[in-house]
């Protein structure tokens, strides 16, 4: 009989064993704290209706870019993981039971890095699995999933309880009536699952669909967007709408962090040449940078946390991008330049006290050169968690080490997941934790700090900074 699969109880906390005892402490202290998840993609829809997983494949596989791209750079194709081409034509993998035996066969592809560390958390903390996948348990750890996910119990309202969450923010479009976050909040869920502010789509005039994005706003807002002016009175209504029902922030996620403004008659100009379809892709850039300009002054009024994670590529391969959409694992980091970029927003903005803006990378050479220069000066300015290839052991380590000596621990938002795959959220979470324990539990043992401090900071990184991060304006004052 093989062994039951379980994780090492210190697993991600230091090897020295002096230090590994401080920081299971430490970890100890903070491991059952609420889950303040802040810069997240889960579809409020699933959350209003309760949904189920489905199967196996459904939850792990095919919405998981970050596990589909191992195994595609492995040779496996996205349609053989599930993925349908967008065109309908077909083609894809559609037995769900031999995509998950595809992803148990290559297991071994996802040692040392964060996913393998995520997914044995859902596995086994969650889901109960007590054997490792491979070819050989693929349909028996199947069959388990399977029975697991049709119980009531895993559906997702049940499993937000059960993770702690205290509250989750979703991604919602400026054009959302935001109706599902209004049923949630008749159920008393109003300050449990919130929107955010997602306005990219409608910042590039350049982008297929800008044109009919436009309408959408129009009719979202009751405000007809003619010209210039009134898409910024429109996009005013919309975040106040958002603000009202409960949003905390706005969420940009554009190419570069440049924030340079246009005067208003170009802005107009740009405007004018992307209604007739002739916009540039410098111009159309431009008028980016403007609105993220304009989306810093708006804050000033609605109160809404400014998020910036620029420095992305998406959707590297035009290929893929034809075939599949969006988002299918070919977004690849650019060396981002955030000094010059930000300052003419910073020079109108960054010492209002009404105005707050969070930044994240995963250009980590900005972090010790820029970001925590710049977040150890300006108090409207924190530096978000490790984002996306950085939210690992390494990056959320290097993180620390990089930042921690020029911008200090509360200049930082504390740990916020960023993730669509809602089984993995405390799995995240628990891996921040850890990393910070071992962190403050290097400094306690290099006589840097001592352990009261260590507690405290560490349940601040882990709780209270997030929520002040992310509080309302008037809770602040």
């Amino acid at each position: 009989m093989a062994d039951v699969w379980k994780l090492d109880p210190d697993r991600a906390l230091p090897a020295d064993p002096a230090m590994r005892v401080v920081a299971r402490e430490l970890y100890d202290s903070v491991a059952d704290l609420p889950l303040v998840s802040m810069h997240g993609h889960v579809e409020v829809e699933a959350i209003r209706d309760n949904l189920s997983f489905g199967d196996p494949a459904e939850l792990f596989v095919i919405p998981d870019h970050y596990l589909r791209r191992m195994l595609v750079s492995q040779g496996y194709t996205n349609e053989q993981l599930g993925v349908a081409p967008v065109d309908g034509s077909g083609g894809e993998e559609r037995d769900h039971r031999t995509i998950w035996r595809r992803f148990c066969e290559n297991w071994k592809l996802f040692r040392g890095t964060p996913t393998r560390y995520w997914l044995e958390h859902e596995l086994v903390e969650i889901f109960g699995i007590t054997v490792r996948p491979s070819a050989q348990t693929a349909d028996e750890i199947y069959d388990q999933l399977v029975d697991t996910l049709g119980r009531d119990e895993f559906r997702i309202r049940p499993l937000f309880d059960r993770f702690n969450i205290e509250i989750l923010s979703t991604t919602d479009s400026p054009q959302s009536d935001l109706a599902a976050h209004a049923d949630l909040a008749a159920e008393g869920w109003g300050e449990r699952v919130v929107p955010t502010f997602r306005p990219d789509a409608l910042f590039y005039p350049d982008r297929e669909g800008w044109a009919g994005g436009i309408r959408s706003l129009s009719a979202a807002s009751g405000i007809e967007v003619r010209d210039y002016t009134s898409f910024l009175d429109a996009l005013r209504q919309r975040r106040f709408a958002f603000a009202a029902a409960g949003a905390r922030a706005s969420d940009h996620g554009h190419v570069s962090a440049d924030t340079t403004p246009l005067d208003a008659a170009d802005a107009q100009r740009v405007f004018d040449a992307a209604l007739r379809g002739d916009v540039n892709a410098t111009r159309a850039t431009a008028f980016a940078a403007n609105m993220l300009f304009e989306s810093a002054r708006m804050s000033l009024d609605d109160g809404l946390v400014m998020q910036l994670h620029p420095g992305v590529s998406r959707n590297h391969s035009a290929e893929v991008h034809r075939r599949l959409g969006a988002d299918q694992g070919f977004d690849i980091p650019v060396q981002t330049e955030y000094t010059r970029s930000l300052q003419p927003l910073l020079d109108a903005f960054g010492l209002d006290p009404r105005f707050r803006m969070i930044l994240f990378t995963v250009d980590e050479n900005a972090f010790s050169r820029e970001l925590a220069p710049l977040a150890g000066a300006y108090p409207s300015v924190l530096l978000g968690a490790p984002w996306w290839f950085l939210d690992s052991p390494g990056g959320m380590s290097r993180f620390r080490s990089l930042v921690t000596e020029t911008a200090g621990f509360y200049n930082t938002s504390g740990f916020v997941d960023d993730t669509r795959a809602f089984a993995s959220i405390p799995a995240r979470h628990d891996l921040a934790r850890r990393m910070d324990a071992g962190y403050l539990a290097r400094l306690v043992a290099e006589g840097l700090l001592d352990l009261d401090e260590a507690r405290e900071t560490v349940h601040d990184l882990s709780y209270t900074l997030p929520k002040k991060a992310y509080a309302r304006r008037d809770a602040l004052a």
